[in-house]
């Protein structure tokens, strides 16, 4: 057992250069994130330093909680990349969001376009608590808007660890799945790290992202990863690039 442990890779290892990060909280002031364009510069260079050389960040939108808007997205990025170039820092730097599947979003993508990771691919999330009741007729009804569903990090939405056939059952809805990179190094806690392996097995991923909010989370990309198996893993890795613009 220790051997096995021993020799398992360090996770930022795993981050080839010139990947593109589709999930991340960088921009500054507009969410739990970054705090700071200070914050925003130490997190950006130390995923740089990884090996990410193309960024999508996706701050939230949520009614009540987050309430940003594209427009207010918009600038804040533009702001960011003239800070950026401040500091003779010039990359591909873009902003979509991480929309907050309830009633205003249904509101958002009937009458507004959303700020998606390329095309029509559009990053969701869900309460950790319960899925929404409506759950499938959203992502019928955003489907029939003409988006596709990246869902983010299933694996830490515990009220689907006993059941199985429901991601199967989302996957058949139309979702893509997007796994959270620090959740093969039980950042999250075990039971997710082992959810995270079984959906991994499974070939049920199709992107991975950082959701790097804090130091805290740039801190975790150096420890080893739990994965007895890490090659479905540097697949869905490899499957980013499917992101990559100038």
């Amino acid at each position: 057992m220790f051997f096995f442990s021993k020799n398992k890779p360090v996770l930022k290892d795993l981050i080839p250069e010139g990947h593109v990060d589709i999930h991340s909280h960088l921009l500054t002031g507009i969410d739990d994130g970054a705090r700071t364009f200070e914050d925003t510069l130490r997190l950006t260079q130390a995923l740089q330093g990884f090996g990410v050389t193309h960024f999508i960040t996706t701050p939230h939108i949520r009614e009540h909680v987050w309430e940003n808007t594209r427009e207010g997205i918009v600038s804040k990025k533009t702001e960011t990349i003239l800070q950026f170039e401040k500091n003779n820092i010039k990359i591909p730097f873009h902003a979509a969001a991480e929309y907050f599947m309830d009633d205003q979003f249904v509101r958002l993508f009937e009458s507004h376009d959303l700020l998606t990771l390329k095309d029509n691919y559009v990053l969701v999330e869900m309460s950790y608590i319960n899925a929404p009741i409506q759950l499938y007729s959203i992502l019928f009804d955003l489907q029939l808007a003409g988006y596709i569903p990246v869902l983010a990090h299933p694996e830490r939405y515990l009220f689907y660890h006993n059941n199985f056939n429901e991601y199967a059952k989302l996957k058949r809805a139309g979702c893509l799945f997007q796994l959270n990179l620090l959740s093969v190094v039980g950042y999250y806690g075990a039971q997710i790290a082992k959810v995270a392996e079984q959906l991994l097995a499974k070939g049920m991923y199709a992107y991975v992202g950082s959701d790097v909010h804090h130091d805290n989370h740039i801190a975790a990309f150096e420890q080893k990863v739990t994965l007895k198996d890490v090659t479905p893993l540097k697949e869905a890795i490899a499957n980013n690039q499917f992101f990559k613009t100038k």
